[in-house]
């Protein structure tokens, strides 16, 4: 169709403007470039475009290896620049509707179905070099910006220089952070866990899934509190032990806090939950070896050969001394709970009447459970 090639000619100017400027109107990610980066990348992009199908008007077979090289080339280097594929495919889709209509006001009857055909043939071609080309060079970006993340992370925990990782990976380093560190039963996927963390700020954490350890920016909203409930729903019960570092460089300080704290919550067989460090305040007091952990241990002796009642002190113990609730949680009747308690006083020695004695024997229970 040489005489329809002669008549498109000279519109491929006029039709790449056109393009550029819906695509600055319609899509968003275009939206936000600047007008110097339409003119110096895009517009160039979209009329190198026309020009092969301008060429496909008088070249049946214009999208041969070495075009398709160009375009998946052009496609390669827009994906690292960060364009969505789905604006680049919306793109490519407003250029062939543009396209379409010049055709149609352009074109004989008798050429309108074979251009049409010459610009599906080259759709068919394109895309999907497009799409795959566009998929592998945004995957080896997302590979990337993940190298750098961990390689920020690791330096935060370690207090090692980070603002170079932080301006290469994107990020703004928050003022203050909450550091978490995590334990979930059953071991789910790090995605998942990661997707819950960033939906709980509201914003992509900070997280190593291999250590179990993430950052949370301290911004006040919303509560570390409501944390272990949202994992809980979204992933599984878990174990959570927080400490809050008032500048990243005291992110090591407390992860280390928040590791001693899960130690302890972990050794004690504590529920699933958030913990910090007042939480177990006495328990890691208790746990320093020595003569004074073993002789409180010790006071429980008696009770090795009487394992039920050993489980009713606990209750009892975790239950604040509520007989009631004791009772319903081990599903005996309330006198059975009262003799079980006076059992544990007469071997011990300790009357839980007796609040010295008693928090001897809670003291007791803590130590047994540390060693």
């Amino acid at each position: 169709m040489p005489d329809l090639y002669s008549r498109m000619a000279p519109r491929v100017r006029e039709l790449t403007a056109e393009v550029v400027a819906r695509c600055a109107a319609e899509v968003p990610f275009y939206r936000e470039l600047p007008r110097e980066t339409l003119d110096g990348e895009v517009t160039p992009s979209v009329a190198a475009v026309f020009g092969l199908l301008l060429r496909s008007l008088r070249e049946p077979d214009v999208l041969g290896p070495g075009e398709l090289t160009r375009i998946i080339e052009w496609s390669a280097r827009r994906a690292e620049e960060r364009l969505p594929l789905p604006a680049a495919m919306t793109a490519y889709l407003i250029g062939a509707e543009v396209w379409w209509r010049a055709l149609c006001a352009t074109a004989t009857p008798g050429e309108l179905a074979d251009a049409g055909s010459g610009l599906l043939g080259c759709l068919r071609a394109a895309v999907p070099a497009v799409a795959l080309a566009h998929d592998q060079a945004a995957e080896d970006v997302r590979g990337e910006e993940r190298r750098v993340r961990r390689a920020l992370v690791s330096a935060l925990f370690a207090g090692q220089p980070y603002q170079a990782l932080a301006e290469a990976a994107r990020i703004e380093v928050a003022p203050a952070y909450d550091v978490v560190v995590y334990v979930f039963e059953g071991g789910p996927r790090a995605r998942l866990v990661q997707s819950a963390l960033d939906a709980h700020a509201g914003t992509l954490v900070l997280a190593d899934p291999d250590e179990g350890v993430a950052l949370l920016p301290d911004r006040g909203t919303p509560e570390l509190g409501c944390l272990a409930g949202r994992l809980t729903g979204d992933v599984g019960p878990v174990l959570l032990a927080a400490a809050r570092a008032t500048e990243p460089a005291r992110i090591p300080a407390a992860l280390e806090e928040a590791r001693r704290v899960m130690e302890i919550v972990q050794r004690l067989g504590r529920p699933p939950g958030l913990y910090r460090f007042d939480d177990v305040l006495l328990e890691y007091q208790l746990a320093r070896p020595g003569a004074g952990l073993d002789r409180l241990a010790a006071k429980l002796d008696p009770l090795a050969g009487h394992p039920h009642l050993v489980d009713t002190l606990r209750a009892f113990v975790n239950r604040g001394h509520n007989r009631r609730q004791t009772s319903l949680d081990l599903h005996i009747h309330r006198n059975t709970l009262d003799y079980r308690l006076q059992r544990v006083s007469l071997l011990t020695g300790l009357d839980l009447g007796v609040p010295a004695q008693a928090r001897l024997l809670e003291a007791a229970l803590t130590a047994r459970d540390l060693l």
